[in-house]
């Protein structure tokens, strides 16, 4: 058989026609077929074989008749810095070897709930506050029952700072943090941040190995990443995928004042690695592993992380104030759609609609107005409410940012200086007494805004937990509202701070949660000081 060139008996165009010469050995089996199939099986193969042809000249018949084999190859892995987004041949090596020692391992052990309701309260209850009910028999009766969970941290410097995730170290009376050596420590509480899932811990120790820091912004989607978590039992985990999303708000932060603009990676993330980090080829941070979305609590395609960028203005927060200063703008926003601007009568451009601004507001006095399509801030494109959040949650409370809205069909530049929680400019410090860091709490007055959305006359939040009594001797959770001590009413942080500090022996907190504010909550405490 061989092939030689041929033009086409219709078309004219030449092609490739396959000759076949048979040999004498086959000549003499054909004699044994009957000539008559023979003839019509080669007439059915000639005329099959001129479609053929025919139809390749019809599609392609610019082109000669080729066949093209790509060769594979196998060359050595490309260097792992220049080349990140290279779909083959990328080691990730030297990236995991750099990130590895630097994801930690977190212990959290946790006391049960151990609040007594309205109409379980025995009528002698108050008899109790004793000095044998705290001291040696402490919470005889109360069903103090110790959980432990586990999750993923990064060390951040080499003095001990770690970041990780709210929910990994939420409600811990103690914390144990395992290097990627094995080494143990115990670890202090510096801060948390709910609206960003995001804590600060640090362990007391030196020479650690510190992570690199990246840059969020940088990253693109398809480019490749890693997630490398410290999970119970198996040491440490790396996880290769690619970015998937920027930006994304998926809904799972049940905070007043949540920031939700995740990168999306699938990258496998699963239970353990919370916490843990997301880097580039370079080893470099560019995100903190928090959530999957799975119906079943596995892995399923999905991961999502809080940019660094936006991780490492928490942790500069936490560590000159010990707490978030969040920069407020004073808007209530939604996605400007096609289908809102037709509602709304306007035309429909990129950006955030403004609904309403507060009184008073920081927006309110730059003159944003309700109607408002907000689409640029400090000269970026604002596309949606999940941008604008993390824009804004970069500043601190006193900063000035360049606001861009559409209004009437025209863009106008607004100066906007940024306000706090409280309305101020100013920084918001924790508050510290010696009661305050015994008991492992910081209170926050609630605002007259709070106090009428909530339906009572006054009350102290709850507004961080560390180690402390609070947390070894109840169950009370971040966000508890105080309302009466030793019934008496408590309205402000330092009200409560007094008689916490006048008291002596045991106390009775009542108090709710924001989630059913119907049903009183009651702890008992014991206050004295060591």
């Amino acid at each position: 058989m061989y092939y030689t060139n041929a033009r086409h008996p219709q078309t004219g165009k030449n092609g490739t026609l396959i000759v076949v010469i048979a040999t004498k050995e086959a000549k003499k089996q054909i004699k044994n077929y009957d000539m008559k199939n023979f003839m019509k099986t080669a007439v059915a193969a000639l005329v099959g074989g001129l479609i053929a042809i025919g139809t390749y000249t019809a599609i392609d018949k610019d082109k000669p008749l080729a066949l093209t084999t790509h060769p594979v190859s196998y060359a050595s892995p490309v260097n792992y810095v220049a080349s990140e987004n290279v779909a083959t041949n990328v080691d990730f090596s030297i990236a995991a070897e750099r990130v590895t020692p630097s994801v930690v391992h977190i212990k959290s052990t946790v006391n049960a709930p151990a609040a007594s309701r309205q109409n379980q309260i025995p009528p002698i209850f108050r008899d109790f506050f004793g000095d044998d009910f705290f001291g040696g028999q402490g919470n005889r009766g109360m069903g103090m029952r110790p959980r432990v969970g586990s999750g993923s941290g990064v060390i951040i410097s080499n003095d001990g700072y770690i970041i990780t995730n709210n929910h990994v170290i939420k409600d811990a009376a103690k914390l144990e943090v395992v290097l990627n050596d094995n080494r143990s420590y115990e670890a202090t509480i510096i801060g948390t941040d709910p609206n960003t899932d995001l804590a600060l811990i640090k362990i007391d120790e030196k020479n650690l190995p510190a992570i690199l820091l990246g840059n969020s912004d940088e990253i693109r989607v398809g480019q490749w990443v890693l997630a490398v978590g410290n999970p119970f039992n198996l040491n440490s985990t790396v996880t290769a995928g690619i970015v998937s999303a920027k930006g994304r708000n998926i809904n799972i932060i049940n905070e007043k004042s949540a920031i939700e603009s995740f990168i999306q990676t699938d990258a496998a993330i699963n239970p353990g690695n919370s916490g843990g980090a997301l880097v580039n080829l370079r080893g470099e941070l560019v995100g903190i592993n928090t959530a999957i979305a799975s119906p079943t609590g596995a892995y399923s395609g999905y991961g999502f992380a809080v940019p660094v960028n936006i991780a490492g203005k928490i942790v500069e927060d936490l560590m000159e104030f010990g707490r978030v200063q969040r920069a407020m703008l004073g808007v209530s926003i939604r996605e400007s759609t096609s289908e809102l601007a037709r509602e709304k009568g306007f035309e429909f451009k990129n950006g955030v609609y403004v609904e309403s601004v507060g009184e008073g507001s920081a927006a309110a006095e730059a003159g944003i107005m309700p109607g408002d399509v907000i689409v640029k801030l400090d000269g970026k494109n604002i596309k949606s409410v999940s941008q604008l959040q993390e824009a804004i949650g970069r500043h601190r409370p006193g900063d000035k940012v360049e606001v861009h809205i559409n209004r009437d069909e025209k863009e106008n530049s607004l100066a906007v200086t940024l306000k706090n929680a409280t309305g101020g400019s100013g920084m918001i410090e924790a508050p510290r007494s010696e009661i305050s860091s015994a008991l492992g709490a910081e209170f926050e007055t609630l605002s007259d805004e709070d106090l009428k959305e909530l339906g009572i006359a006054g009350g102290v939040k709850v507004s961080r937990l560390f180690p402390g009594k609070i947390k070894s001797q109840t169950g009370i959770r971040n966000g508890f509202i105080i309302t009466k001590l030793n019934n008496k009413n408590i309205k402000s942080a330092n009200q409560l701070l007094s008689e916490l500090e006048k008291a002596e022996g045991g106390v009775l907190i009542e108090g709710i949660y924001p989630a059913n504010v119907k049903e009183k909550i009651y702890y008992g405490l014991g206050v004295t000081m060591d």
